[in-house]
């Protein structure tokens, strides 16, 4: 079983609530390292009947640090430490709920990027089942980025969803090959053009609810207002479903259909999934929101784990060299 450290300290209900997810977690079968003050989370622990290691870490990165010096100077942070473990092989990979920068920079400096790889980037699993690249990672990017970027994703879409040969939109604002901006028409020449991915043309946001692609390609701006409109729309979703079956008029029918609008909420929890990957570097690190209840943590572990076992790293090593031929 993959060893899984995972920063104990990020999160703004860190340590208690990254401790209860490790711990639902391990009672599932995941092997655990715990990274962080351990002096705050040994008691979380005690009486316990759970076997999870803790690696003890010093200091934080907050949200307020100055992230270039924070990982220069907080050598003993809880996430720098759990990137080293990942970089010297003490763990297989890794998971961080704190400040996304500060897991994206100690990823890219402590761990490093896999051959070839320009831009590591964040690819999302959307509740409809798409792989969305980049998330926020890139607020910049140019054409060969989103290249890099499909063919990162259709590994992670292999390894999760099971499809062989997945098929690649470009996001943009129209399905016309000369729509969008420069960045996006140089994409759509470069996709259309390169072997090695399975590109199904432009695609507009409206088509996270077709089956046109199974990967969704963008710069990280436009990735990230994708990613936080669809969590916005999915609670506004379910918070009128649940205002209607609250009228007296439906309580008859919802003691029979609340067991399916239940299941509907939790496909559209971000917690279900747990994190986004970051893709491109060279060991399995997820992105949990800093929000994350025990719940998304340990699925976030466990993604993590499915991550390693499957050689999601070699998978996307080996979509960059073919890029090279």
């Amino acid at each position: 079983m993959p060893l899984i450290a995972v920063d104990a300290m990020g999160g703004d209900a860190a340590p208690r609530e990254i401790v209860e997810g490790a711990i639902l977690a391990a009672q599932s079968g995941a092997s655990v390292v715990l990274v962080g003050d351990e002096a705050q989370i040994s008691p979380l622990l005690d009486g316990r009947d759970i076997d999870i290691d803790v690696q003890h870490a010093s200091e934080v990165i907050t949200m307020d640090d100055v992230l270039a010096r924070a990982i220069r100077e907080k050598k003993d942070a809880s996430v720098t430490v759990a990137a080293r473990m990942v970089s010297s092989g003490g763990a297989d990979g890794m998971v961080s709920a704190g400040s996304t920068g500060a897991a994206l920079a100690s990823a890219a400096f402590l761990i490093g990027r896999l051959p070839g790889v320009k831009r590591p980037g964040i690819a999302s699993i959307f509740p409809t089942g798409h792989v969305v690249v980049d998330v926020g990672a890139n607020i910049e990017c140019k054409p060969e980025h989103l290249v890099q970027f499909a063919v990162m994703g259709s590994a992670l879409s292999t390894v999760y969803q099971g499809i062989d040969n997945p098929r690649v939109g470009l996001l943009n604002i129209g399905e016309e090959d000369t729509k969008g901006r420069d960045l996006e028409r140089q994409a759509f020449n470069l996709l259309r053009d390169t072997a090695a991915v399975n590109f199904v043309g432009n695609i507009e946001g409206s088509d996270l609810a077709t089956d046109v692609a199974d990967v969704i390609v963008t710069d990280g701006f436009t990735g990230n207002v994708l990613l936080k409109t669809g969590e916005g729309t999915a609670r506004v979703i379910q918070k009128m479903i649940f205002e209607t079956l609250a009228e007296p008029k439906y309580v008859d029918a919802v003691q029979d259909l609340m067991p399916a609008f239940m299941e509907i909420r939790q496909k559209l929890s971000a917690e279900t999934v747990g994190g986004a990957h970051l893709v491109g570097t060279k060991g399995v690190v997820v992105i949990a929101h800093g929000s994350s209840s025990r719940f998304a943590i340990s699925n976030a572990i466990a993604i993590a784990s499915e991550g390693v076992s499957s050689g999601l790293v070699a998978r996307i090593g080996a979509g960059i060299a073919a890029l090279e031929h």
